[in-house]
């Protein structure tokens, strides 16, 4: 079964591009960040069986909004799988319209060193009104359990609330589509998508981001290990995690 077949995405919210940035000149600046979390876990499912991983991203901003970037963490798929890395390759677009409405449009190549037929691309667009953002992701050739290429679609819409002490919580409830009946539960029924959720508390300490998150989806034991191959990778985790941003 392959484990991998709905692949992930670190959300790249990347608002505001500028923030923390490392001024190059007066028209582009570059954005790092380093990351250390207890499990990677994306659109509510674990990409390395449940351990750790690092992860590292690097943004090349210009002035106009147009940026280009990478981000880059370990995976595990389990199984005979040899890929250890995910690498994605990012470019898009950064529309500020006012301080409270942004626009966020780009295309994303994720690739898996060793196990190509993992490969596959993006287009996404988040929209940010008063910091109610709107994500969606549509792929056309998202890999699925036969070989082939399908459609995918991932709609999110995510919230970050400022609590006392400065300390931020920041809520995301989001919907996978792969258009296709995928995941089967043990009465025999399927069904093409699922729903996940997190809730994340977070709070910067010595120059760092320190978080807790609770993250679940609503898949079944045996709609998980259906479609990824292990029915542990779907359900409700608690993870904790540093950041920095350079």
């Amino acid at each position: 079964m392959n484990a991998r077949s709905l692949c992930t995405l670190a959300s790249l919210l990347l608002a505001p591009l500028t923030s923390h940035a490392l001024a190059l000149n007066d028209d582009f600046s570059l954005d790092m960040s380093l990351a250390a979390v207890s499990d990677y876990r994306s659109r509510g499912v674990s990409q390395t069986l449940g351990d750790p991983a690092i992860q590292a991203s690097a943004t090349l901003v210009h002035s106009s909004g147009l940026y280009i970037g990478t981000w880059t963490s370990n995976v595990d798929f389990g199984g005979e799988f040899k890929t250890r890395q995910e690498l994605e390759y990012y470019a898009g677009y950064y529309w500020q319209a006012t301080d409270a409405i942004s626009l966020d449009l780009g295309y994303l190549k994720y690739s898996f060193p060793k196990e190509g037929q993992f490969n596959f691309s993006e287009v996404y667009g988040i929209l940010d009104v008063y910091g109610v953002k709107l994500g969606v992701h549509y792929s056309n050739d998202t890999p699925n359990i036969f070989g082939e290429d399908q459609d995918t679609l991932y709609t999110y819409l995510a919230y970050k609330i400022a609590l006392p002490a400065e300390v931020g919580l920041d809520l995301r409830v989001g919907r996978s589509d792969v258009k296709d009946p995928a995941y089967w539960s043990g009465s025999g029924d399927n069904r093409n998508a699922y729903y996940e959720w997190e809730a994340k508390v977070s709070r910067d300490f010595v120059g760092v981001t320190w978080g807790l998150s609770y993250v679940d989806t609503d898949l079944s034991k045996s709609e998980c290990t259906s479609w990824y191959g292990y029915g542990d990778l779907c359900n409700a985790t608690v993870i904790a995690s540093a950041s920095k941003t350079f």
